[in-house]
């Protein structure tokens, strides 16, 4: 519930809507909302929202990822990947954080690093 709160309440500084396409390539710092078709590579230092009912064929590189729509790429993020109920994802993620609401559908991989945090349970098995 929080999160979703949190999503909403960032600042949105570019939205693409339902019914527009756009291919190639977007770069943008802050907070970028897609709900309607991409095809290509996005990049920046914020949070891609991919909004229900959208379609992104992309390689993601960014802070957060929220997932409603339909996302098929690669996505390496920083923070948080989230892929709520309505959301569909196939590809592969690397992130320090993954959230996986029920419903939800991931077809791939995942990796997540600690971004150097240090391994708690190291003392345990070392």
């Amino acid at each position: 519930m929080w999160e979703k709160k949190k999503q909403e309440s960032e600042e949105i500084k570019a939205v693409l809507g339902k019914g527009a396409e756009f291919s190639g390539k977007l770069i943008f710092n802050g907070s970028v909302r897609i709900d309607g078709d991409f095809q290509g590579e996005i990049s920046g230092q914020g949070t891609l929202v991919v909004g229900e009912g959208a379609v992104v064929k992309a390689n993601i590189n960014v802070q957060n990822v929220y997932i409603n729509g339909d996302v098929q790429g690669n996505i390496d993020a920083k923070n948080k990947v989230h892929i709520h109920s309505t959301g569909k994802f196939s590809g592969d993620i690397r992130t320090t954080a993954f959230v996986m609401e029920e419903g939800a559908f991931f077809d791939g991989t995942s990796s997540m690093s600690n971004s150097g945090k240090k391994n708690t349970n190291d003392s345990l098995y070392g």
